[in-house]
């Protein structure tokens, strides 16, 4: 097995850059995945270890050996794509071979790695069949078991779920977790789903316009985001923010529709920052029912209903406060109209502060 590193990693098209300055340790026999919104480099950086993109500056190394001017081939990883690039006038037991017979590999051993793949992935009655007689969470079984027959040093992810329907992608990313937790192979994973990434690997690394945003594992990341693209990221239904300002030497936090005390636990991030410019972070499960016990400190507040989105266990409800939108998950035997004026209360504790300019977390 190996760990992957990047170190000062640049990839540029011309004047276009793309990812500057990488730097990131996937340790052995880790499952990380890279996340972030389109476009922001994280299937580039993937590529990059792959050999299938050059790199402009910096190095990627696979275990102790820089991998820069290395062909694919010999990089000894394995890569799923998003669109499975089966092959297919091959069989499935044709395509879990092809790349076992390019090495050479003793019919003996090709026969053992395929049926022990195949058994697996539970794919075992699908061996005689072509790609087009497979249904997608088939042929997404069959990219998989090709890259498990080549057990390789690392395994790379390429968005492999996406073409998939909702109810499979939950099926599947459950056995991808499972499978490389029973293989314990070098994982690198890429996706734009969060809820992908907070529920499948060891740690995540988010993207944004090609640099490096933070890197932890998904609890880590959710309970202390670094700064506000990565706390609006990460969470679903995602984080409110609401403008505010420290006031009274650090003792009150003030924004168009909450004014309030703040608590013990805050006061050393408050302290010496009157009139400071902040940015109040409130995931919508910290804003619970007006007769609900809090977590810590809460206060109360009031607003008017402005939709209510009923998702089965939970209702999601939109309240106006003052000029602030405010978003609260609640238990959905509570189901107000459009136009109500409900009382809820807010953990305070639990608020995340952001510096409104640097856009950074507030520290002590």
């Amino acid at each position: 097995m190996a760990n992957v590193v990047f170190e000062n990693v640049a990839k540029r098209y011309g004047a276009v850059s793309v990812i500057e300055g990488l730097n990131l340790e996937i340790r052995d026999e880790e499952f990380m995945v890279l996340v972030g919104p389109s476009g922001c480099g994280k299937s580039t950086a993937l590529r990059m270890i792959a050999g299938l993109e050059e790199i402009s500056d910096g190095d990627v190394k696979i275990g102790e050996r820089v991998v820069n001017d290395l062909p694919p081939k010999d990089r000894d990883i394995a890569m799923v794509f998003q669109s499975y690039a089966l092959y297919p006038h091959m069989s499935v037991k044709e395509n879990l071979e092809f790349g076992l017979k390019l090495k050479k590999t003793p019919r003996p051993e090709i026969d053992r790695l395929v049926g022990e793949a195949a058994e697996i992935l539970g794919i075992s009655h699908l061996l005689e069949r072509k790609p087009k007689e497979l249904s997608g969470g088939q042929r997404q079984r069959v990219a998989v078991g090709r890259a498990i027959v080549r057990k390789p040093s690392v395994f790379l992810f390429d968005e492999p779920l996406s073409n998939l329907d909702a109810k499979l992608r939950v099926q599947m990313r459950a056995e991808i977790s499972k499978l490389q937790h029973r293989l314990k192979t070098t994982t690198v994973y890429v996706t734009h789903d969060q809820i992908e990434a907070m529920t499948m690997g060891h740690r995540i690394a988010v993207m944004k316009d090609g640099k490096l945003q933070q890197v932890g594992t998904p609890l880590e990341v959710y309970e202390k985001p670094d700064n506000l693209f990565v706390a609006n990221f990460i969470g679903t239904p995602p984080m409110n923010f609401a403008d505010g300002t420290i006031v009274e030497g650090g003792n009150r936090i003030r924004t168009s529709g909450l004014d309030f005390a703040v608590p013990a636990s805050m006061k050393p991030l408050t302290q010496g920052k009157e009139g400071l410019k902040v940015v109040l972070g409130i995931r919508p499960e910290n804003v619970i029912e007006s007769g609900k016990e809090g977590r810590g400190e809460t206060i109360t507040i009031r607003g008017t209903v402005d939709i209510v989105e009923p998702i089965g266990h939970q209702v999601i409800i939109h309240l106006k406060l003052g000029d602030d939108l405010l978003v609260a998950s609640l238990e959905s035997h509570q189901l107000p109209k459009p136009g109500d004026s409900i009382e809820l209360k807010l953990e305070i504790e639990s608020i995340h502060l952001f510096d409104a300019v640097k856009e950074t977390r507030l520290t002590a």
